[in-house]
């Protein structure tokens, strides 16, 4: 097998930017446009436009390993696009008989568009699978930390205390609505068929029998009419990749601040049991996380690898949005500059959701550290609760006011939040007069008293993610 055919050929970033089963590379391009070409073959002889047998022997042709991609490709330069080029090559590999069915009523943008559907399709079902397996860690994940406490972050400072289990239900829940927006766009990918200008003039009255047929033999949608200037599709199968990439962008962020070495709270390079959590199975690889030059670090390389990919995203999209202005009946130009960012697209969202499938489910938590980090705090997160409380006898003002001095006095000396409240003479003697008791204290510094709907949203997560596995079968 030729190096560009082999499924790890995939150069010397392919193993960070090209992990996965999705193939979206020139020869997953060049099986996708024979598969078109054959299957248009199939659905002309179908139609009795060609002659019995004919899209069997193109079929039989249309294989990947009859062609070589560096000479399509120079050729493609001599056309704007390597279609004309493989048409021609693909004629002289079939039976004089079966020539009329190579290519017969097609335009060189229905192949290579109907070639990005097919691309899509497979690519989406790789990508639908490796999320799901995401997903189903993530839901083990909410299950098992439902109650490990933790600080909460916001504008990346301490908040109020949350749950983990809360943390890995948002994960939960953006990835199942990635996947619903893969779903969504699944029955936008349709065979493009319109000839030389939309009309499929060359086929007579039967242009529309030959696109369902078509449609048929691929697998696709089958439009309502050709697409060649209306580019919503391609738009529309950019956005769903690009949710995909912007939901495992955030998990990945949300790792590589929690594996912190000052805050500790997760980890990659093993494996948990969701049975029992923090039970950690062996890493995948020693060297996984390794660095060239500090013999001690554990670096955590698939999140890493993840935001590699997806901060490549956004750009890819807006490209394809930009390409979408096209003239009249076909484009000069942006129909060609949709290539490159759509197999991009495709090969890097395909790469972060299996570097995802392979996070998720090694993730070690350590729910010591969290409980660590957050006693660390000396109460201060559950300033909040501690102002609710006194807010009823005092006024919401003065409570306030009251907690903040409080606060700033306990940071400044380094004490605990209690310690100033009930042991400050001019803040003990208000509290005692207002009637809070240090026991009404105590319970307000607790916090587990204080994590309001946590565990109801974990369990909505939880649901909502086994209603979709229902509907997926």
């Amino acid at each position: 097998m030729p190096d560009h055919e082999k499924p790890n050929a995939r150069g010397l970033f392919g193993g960070v930017f090209a992990r996965g089963g999705v193939e979206a590379g020139d020869a997953a391009w060049l099986r996708a446009m024979l598969d078109a070409e054959a299957g248009l073959a199939r659905a002309l002889e179908r139609a009795g436009l060609a002659p019995a047998g004919a899209g069997e022997a193109v079929t039989a042709a249309a294989r990947a390993e009859n062609f070589n991609p560096n000479e399509l490709g120079g050729l493609a330069a001599l056309t704007g696009n390597p279609v004309p080029g493989l048409a021609r090559a693909l004629a002289r590999q079939v039976p004089q008989t079966a020539v009329s069915a190579v290519h017969r009523g097609a335009t060189s943008q229905d192949i290579v568009d109907t070639a990005a559907m097919l691309l899509a399709k497979r690519a989406i079902g790789v990508i639908a699978a490796d999320l799901a397996r995401a997903a189903d860690a993530a839901a083990g994940l909410a299950a098992a930390h439902r109650d490990s406490i933790m600080i909460g972050r916001t504008l990346l400072q301490q908040a109020v205390p949350v749950t983990f289990g809360l943390v890995a239900a948002g994960w939960l829940t953006s990835l199942d609505e990635a996947r619903a927006g893969l779903d969504a766009v699944g029955p936008r990918l349709a065979v493009q068929f319109g000839g030389a200008a939309g009309t499929l003039a060359s086929l007579g009255e039967a242009g529309q029998r030959v696109t369902a047929l078509l449609a048929t033999e691929l697998g696709l949608a089958v439009p309502v009419l050709p697409w060649h200037t209306d580019r919503l599709r391609i738009i529309d199968l950019g956005a769903a990749l690009a949710r995909v990439a912007a939901v495992l962008g955030k998990i990945a962020r949300d790792v590589t601040l929690l594996a912190q070495s000052e805050v500790g709270e997760v980890s990659e390079g093993g494996g948990t049991d969701q049975r029992g959590a923090d039970q950690q199975a062996p890493a995948a690889s020693p060297r996984r996380g390794g660095s060239s030059a500090m013999p001690h670090k554990h670096n955590p390389v698939a999140s890493i690898a993840i935001l590699g990919c997806t901060r490549q995203v956004p750009g890819l999209l807006a490209t394809l949005a930009a390409a979408s202005e096209q003239e009249l009946q076909r484009a000069a130009g942006a129909w060609h500059a949709e290539w490159e960012p759509l197999t991009a697209l495709l090969r890097l969202t395909g790469s972060a959701s299996s570097w995802a499938a392979d996070l998720l489910p090694g993730l070690v938590v350590d729910t010591s550290r969290m409980a660590a980090n957050l006693a660390a705090t000396k109460g201060l997160p559950l300033a909040e609760h501690v102002s609710s409380l006194l807010a009823g006898v005092l006024g919401g003002a003065q409570a306030h006011d009251l907690v903040a001095e409080a606060g700033a006095r306990a940071t400044s000396a380094g004490l605990p939040l209690r310690d100033v409240l009930l042991a400050v003479p001019k803040l003990e003697q208000r509290l005692s007069s207002a009637g809070i008791t240090a026991e009404q204290i105590d319970s307000a510094l607790e916090p587990s008293g204080y994590l309001g709907a946590a565990g109801a949203f974990v369990t909505a997560a939880l649901d909502a993610h086994k209603a979709l596995e229902a509907r997926h079968g």
